[in-house]
């Protein structure tokens, strides 16, 4: 758990040790499973924040989100925690590729699966997105908060994940039976409008630009701009 500056921690390495060492005899023997096993931990050099890469620039992207649905609201302790729960479910809940070519699986892996095993679950709640702020209690305020932080940031998301505009490359094109995720503004904090590919439709170009997509109740038509593509699980 050295840093490559010697014996010198960087910040991440020294919480980790006052974490262990702090922790009950399960995190401790969880510890040394880690050793045994020859566990190594890497860090990057301290003030380095570019070396992250792409989480680094997740969370650019949640804390510039963040700032704007706050605004100038003054939170307390116990609200801006609930906040920052509620978000970090939703992060957490974000797709990041499919478990199974089977076309009747609708299954994903997420982040919650590294964290507790399986996807989290979030109770819905009627939306409050277009509600007044003056006219709603505290707590439907901070629901609101979240409302807001779900539509921006899920929407820069989804625009990152789209399918790139180069028909021409055969390896940016959809196929049938893939899992593919489908746009829908109506959906709720951390539910996430999943379908497969059952039909590509052409025009008369002969590029397909138009889809038929099964979800777990239904059949939908739609524009290839609305539905982004899930990497493949190999």
């Amino acid at each position: 758990m050295y840093s490559e500056r010697g014996t010198n921690f960087v910040g991440a390495d020294k919480e980790l040790r006052s974490m262990f060492n702090a922790a009950s005899n399960q995190f401790k023997k969880l510890a040394n499973l880690f050793s045994d096993n020859g566990t190594r931990w890497k860090f990057n050099p301290p003030a380095a924040s570019h070396f992250g890469g792409k989480w680094e620039a997740g969370v650019k992207s949640v804390k510039g989100h963040l700032r704007k649905v706050i605004g100038n609201t003054l939170l307390t302790y116990e609200e801006f925690s609930t906040v920052l729960v509620q978000i970090e479910a939703v992060l957490n809940s974000r797709p990041l590729c499919s478990l199974s070519d089977d076309p009747n699986s609708y299954e994903i892996l997420t982040p919650g699966h590294f964290l507790i095993g399986t996807a989290l679950n979030v109770v819905p709640e009627a939306s409050l997105y277009d509600e007044k702020t003056s006219r709603l209690s505290r707590w439907q305020h901070l629901r609101k908060i979240i409302d807001d932080f779900w539509k921006n940031w899920s929407r820069s998301y989804l625009q990152k994940m789209q399918i790139p505009t180069k028909w021409f490359e055969s390896k940016n094109l959809p196929r049938e039976g893939q899992l593919v995720l489908l746009q829908d503004k109506r959906y709720p904090p951390s539910k996430w409008l999943l379908t497969r590919i059952i039909k590509l439709h052409a025009g008369s170009d002969g590029l397909e630009r138009v889809v038929t997509v099964k979800t777990p109740t239904t059949t939908l038509t739609r524009p290839l701009t609305k539905i982004c593509l899930l990497p493949d699980i190999d």
